[in-house]
């Protein structure tokens, strides 16, 4: 068995960084404010930015920024404003994660020691492709999401030892090709190459013929309308062995833009996965059928497995919705002060309901709230205000950074 790979976890604001950090990730890549492909994720701001870097250190691990927009000439300026406040610093980011090769040359020229990985959005889907960014002084690429274990194998033998594949595992999937996608710009003018995609891939869409103006037909694929281009997310957690086989030295998950219960799900799963596979493979197929259902309790699509086995065909699509599943809700993450533990509140709930509280070593503790109790020392039944502040009473022990989930009954699509 080759060596365990690298778990590397997406953080879209600055709350969300000590979830991934505390359950289990390796590394984390999040963007700044600017320069960013998640544009409408929250994002970090500079001073949000140096405290982030000092607690992911501080924690043993690795920090990765993006910065992977295809920069338009007046990005420049504010790339190279970034780099330089960035230059000046003590603690530094451990990579950046770059597509366009003139911001590849304005790191080059600000922040000559740091790392630079090549993202996905530059497509790379050969071996020769792999040798020109080593010759260029590049150690890590994020393969092309379109290659297949196969093809990653062959890549492997064909480039230097020392040169890093990076692969996505799990998360959602973008119709165009390693996501370099247009239709957003065309259909609303904001640019998925530089951060604002409105994911129209997602959107329903009916024929309207030449003639005939303002009549939409319908192309039938369910009562529910006709999504042309719904992929489903793709979910790896199944095949970890032929990863490592392949030659994968990051396995990345992508979410910026979800929550902190998916990248607590999502990271603890795939964290048992590779501790037990560290192990054995026996280890890991112990492991594996609780790992594929944690992986179920967050808010995501019906998966698939992308290009890894080949061309996708029409499993790896959903015709009839773009909604995502809601098995659970979240519902708080467990924090503690002079007066106890609390939760600022994310979703309605009420007290004597059977919830749990989920960990970063993989348990799972059932329990009831009994009462919930405002800042000014009120009981409640119930929590009708999302954000506030709660102590809470509960049928057995907290730990701070509990994150409370609650099952959906009727496995609500949202």
């Amino acid at each position: 068995m080759n060596r365990i790979p690298e778990l590397l976890m997406p953080v879209g604001s600055p709350k969300v960084l000590p979830i991934a950090l505390r359950y289990g990730a390796d590394a984390v890549y999040l963007g700044s404010s600017a320069l960013s492909l998640r544009a409408k994720a929250d994002n970090f701001s500079d001073q949000e930015l140096d405290e982030a870097i000092r607690l992911t250190h501080a924690c043993g691990k690795k920090l990765y920024l993006a910065i992977n927009i295809f920069a338009h000439e007046a990005d420049l300026d504010d790339a190279r404003d970034l780099l330089k406040n960035l230059a000046g610093k003590k603690d530094r980011p451990d990579a950046f994660i770059v597509s366009d090769p003139g911001v590849f040359l304005l790191i080059r020229e600000c922040c000559p020691s740091v790392p630079v990985h090549i993202s996905t959005q530059a497509n790379t889907t050969n071996s020769a492709t792999f040798r020109f960014w080593y010759e260029q002084g590049v150690r890590r690429i994020v393969c092309a999401r379109e290659l297949s274990l196969e093809e990653l194998s062959r890549i492997r033998q064909a480039i230097p030892s020392d040169m890093e594949m990076e692969a996505f595992v799990h998360g959602s999937l973008c119709m165009s090709y390693s996501g370099r996608c247009l239709i957003s710009n065309y259909l609303t003018g904001r640019d998925a190459n530089r951060g604002s995609c409105t994911q129209p891939c997602r959107w329903n869409y009916y024929l309207m013929e030449e003639s005939r103006p303002g009549v939409y037909m319908p192309i039938e694929e369910s009562e529910r309308g006709t999504y042309l281009y719904n992929s489903r997310d793709l979910c790896m957690i199944q095949y970890l062995p032929q990863l490592l086989q392949a030659g994968i030295s990051s396995l990345k998950v992508e979410g910026r833009m979800k929550n902190e219960l998916y990248v607590a799900g999502i990271c603890r799963a795939y964290r048992k996965a590779l501790d037990a596979l560290a192990e054995s493979e026996e280890a890991y197929r112990a492991v594996l059928p609780w790992c594929e259902a944690e992986v179920l309790k967050v808010t995501t699509r019906d998966y698939c497995t992308g290009f890894y086995f080949g061309q996708p065909g029409p499993e790896a699509q959903n015709f009839e919705s773009s909604a995502y599943r809601q098995d659970y809700r979240f519902l708080g993450i467990v924090r503690e002060d002079e007066k106890g533990f609390y939760i600022l509140q994310k979703n309605k709930f009420a007290a004597g309901r059977p919830i749990e509280a989920i960990r970063p070593d993989g348990t799972d503790i059932p329990l009831i709230v009994e009462a919930f109790i405002s800042e000014e020392g009120v009981f409640m039944d119930s929590c009708p205000h999302p954000g506030q502040k709660l102590y809470l009473k509960t049928s057995a022990p907290l730990q701070e950074y509990d994150i409370l989930r609650e099952e959906n009954s009727e496995h609500e699509t949202i």
